[in-house]
């Protein structure tokens, strides 16, 4: 939520601290938006029952105050709609529309309800519908793009209401009620005007105030624009402004109320603070932070602070309501910014300044990540070669900037290839954000955000013919499905993987798809098919002599031919897995892959050597100086014992076990905790 101040029928600008936070006029516009609401529509006039919600359509220029009337309308309403009010902003302020897929996601997480990572668009937008089938629920659909976005998402609820806010007509979608916004009346435009420059300069020349809210032809943004003016000019008066602006639009060009008196307000700013301003029009999703600001511009945070609050102070910019600064570019005002770019700036100072803004972005993610890393000598030396600007006081501090900063980060790795191109700095980005995502938040739970991310890559890949990054797109994505159960999808994705892998040459990309088939298989149960792709990837890590790899596949062959009652080439394969490790000095591995064969033979009906196994791996593990790896070999063996008959040196070791980890449980739940001990023997045995 932003800070939204005098919006006399809601000009979608912060206004100045002067200004009285309420509702100005529409009075008009209001009664006749609650009378359409219990309007008889064409269903019930044709005797049948309305199938969807009914859609309130506020339509008007940006600027107009559509939201805020949205907003006054939604108050109003609220008590008639228990089960809640829903809002959602359909389009980013430069007009990208925002995806269905994604508006439905965050609807549903305001229902408190799930939403699988990496279900479809449709498959979302069934979702919402189907949760909100039954509720009578409050929706405002902000700032639409078109029909196609309000149609995917109304409710099959005909106790529902949308209230929706576009620039014109939702054709397609049936028995839309609409309100079409002008301006304010001359009596609210005069209220708004007082709000910036109090009463007295209103009162003392009633003619140019009106004549400014003439000339300005009661649009709520120009409005809010001239009172910024006004204000910041105690000793100007309103005939002052109201003539500059008459003889401007006597000129005889057809430009609009809003850009008249931007270009004005525009053109007497300081020109550090107008080049500012104009650059914002790159600030992803039109938020921007000092930070932003500062990279942008190329000067200090401090002095770019100042700037938007003084930008603020003069209704050009929005301070957003959050515990870090941010601001936000209002919608009406972005083509007027973008434009003014185009225009004053160089390409190459346009494409520089995007530059360093995505730089510091990088930056910023990379101290975001390494913070959380403080046990690392090196992620300790890499934030201390920062400058404090850039460094995080603490990991809380860096997740709740991450958490903040969301939805601009991710607008920025669309920025970073909105040209189509995967440059260095892009895949930085996206690297850099991947990795603090999965510090901060975890793998599952950024998972919607992470498919979005590498489908992005997968895109310009597809678009560019780049058959390696096309490789590695899918390959995160396979993993992404994996981790979030859609093992079937995570197949298809690791076998296009490997057309693309091998399309490029790269012998990686083709490894790793390879076993990433075969572990998709082997989740699937087919141990048969997961046994032979993770053999096909055995023979290309040993044909390029990767002999640390190729032990772990023989671990993986082992386990699938386990699994599937093959015990004499499970044991074959875990021996070759054993040597490898061996030769490699890994002791750990060596370790778990004893354990391994111990169970296989224990499987295979050969207790005393499954025992003599696992003595000798518990030897492995004691080399190892692994105190969990030590305690779950030593669970393994005394399972054996007890196989064996021998429970009291089963006991034995199942007590060194727990001391290992530091356990000691109370009687009663010895027996819970040794089950949960033996699911650490196959966790930690098997993790080769």
């Amino acid at each position: 939520m932003t800070d939204q101040v005098v919006d006399p029928d809601g000009a979608e600008l912060s206004a100045h601290p002067a200004a009285k936070h309420r509702f100005l006029g529409r009075a008009r516009e209001l009664k006749e938006l609650r009378a359409d609401i219990e309007r008889a529509g064409l269903d019930t006039l044709s005797g049948r029952k309305a199938p969807r919600a009914r859609v309130l359509l506020i339509a008007g220029r940006p600027g107009s105050g559509r939201t805020r009337l949205a907003e006054e309308l939604v108050r109003q309403l609220a008590d008639r709609y228990p089960d809640g009010v829903l809002r959602a902003r359909l389009s980013e302020p430069g007009g990208t529309p925002v995806p269905v897929g994604q508006t439905a996601r965050d609807l549903l997480a305001a229902l408190g309800l799930p939403a699988p990572a990496g279900a479809a668009e449709e498959d979302l937008a069934a979702a919402l519908r189907a949760a909100l089938a039954g509720r009578r629920t409050l929706l405002l659909l902000d700032d639409a793009a078109g029909a196609e976005q309000v149609d995917a998402l109304l409710p099959d609820a005909p106790d529902c209401l949308v209230v929706a806010v576009s620039q014109g007509p939702l054709t397609g979608i049936a028995d839309v009620r609409p309100c079409t916004l002008g301006g304010l009346d001359t009596k609210s435009a005069l209220e708004l005007l007082t709000g910036y420059t109090g009463s007295v300069r209103v009162t003392v020349d009633p003619r140019s105030a009106e004549s400014l809210v003439e000339v300005c032809q009661g649009h709520p943004a120009a409005l809010v624009l001239a009172g910024g003016w006004l204000a910041a000019r105690p000793q100007a008066a309103v005939s002052d402004l109201a003539k500059r602006l008459h003889t401007d639009s006597e000129s005889g060009t057809d430009a609009t109320p809003l850009s008249r008196v931007f270009r004005l307000v525009h053109e007497q700013l300081p020109a550090p603070a107008a080049r500012l301003l104009r650059l914002l029009c790159l600030a992803p999703a039109g938020l921007a932070d000092p930070h932003t600001a500062s990279a942008l511009a190329g000067c200090s945070v401090d002095a770019a602070r100042t700037t938007l609050d003084d930008l603020v102070a003069l209704g050009l910019l929005r301070a957003v309501s959050s515990p870090l600064p941010q601001y936000e570019v209002p919608g009406c005002l972005h083509p007027l910014l973008r434009a003014l770019a185009e225009s004053q700036e160089r390409p190459a100072e346009l494409q520089l300044a995007r530059a360093r803004m995505l730089e510091r972005t990088v930056r910023l993610l990379q101290s975001c990540r390494a913070i959380t890393e403080t046990d690392s000598p090196q992620a300790r030396e890499k934030l201390s070669g920062m400058p404090p600007a850039l460094r995080f006081p603490t990991p809380r501090a860096a997740a709740d900037w991450l958490r903040i900063r969301r939805p601009a980060l991710l607008a920025a790795t669309r920025l970073a290839v909105a040209d189509g191109e995967l440059d260095t700095l892009a895949r930085r980005l996206m690297s850099q954000l991947v990795r603090a995502l999965a510090a901060h938040v975890g793998t599952q739970a950024a998972a919607a955000d992470l498919y979005g991310v590498h489908g992005l890559v997968l895109d310009v890949a597809e678009r560019r013919g780049l058959p390696r990054e096309k490789a590695a797109a899918l390959l995160n994505l396979g993993d992404l499905d994996a981790q979030t159960g859609r093992t079937r999808e995570a197949l298809a994705r690791y076998r296009a993987a490997l057309d693309a892998g091998r399309e490029a040459n790269d012998p990686y990309a083709t490894g790793r798809a390879m076993e990433s088939v075969g572990g998709a298989y082997q989740e699937l149960g087919d141990h048969d098919r997961a046994a032979d792709w993770f053999g096909r990837a055995l023979a290309d890590r040993l044909a390029r002599g990767e002999h640390p790899e190729a032990a772990r596949l023989y671990g993986r062959i082992g386990t699938a031919h386990t699994y599937a009652g093959r015990y004499g080439e499970a044991l074959r394969n875990w021996r070759a897995a054993l040597a490898g490790y061996r030769r490699s000095g890994d002791v750990a591995a060596s370790a778990r892959a004893l354990s391994e064969i111990a169970r296989v033979q224990e499987y295979a009906g050969r207790p005393a050597e499954s025992l003599r196994t696992c003595q000798e791996a518990v030897e492995w593990a004691r080399r190892a100086e692994d105190a969990r790896l030590q305690a779950a070999v030593q669970l393994r063996l005394a399972d054996t014992l007890d196989r064996l008959g021998d429970p009291t040196a089963a006991r034995l070791h199942r007590a060194a076990a727990e001391r290992m980890l530091g356990e000691e449980p109370p009687e009663g739940q010895k027996g819970q905790d040794q089950a949960v001990n033996a699911c650490e023997i196959r966790t930690a045995c098997s993790e080769d």
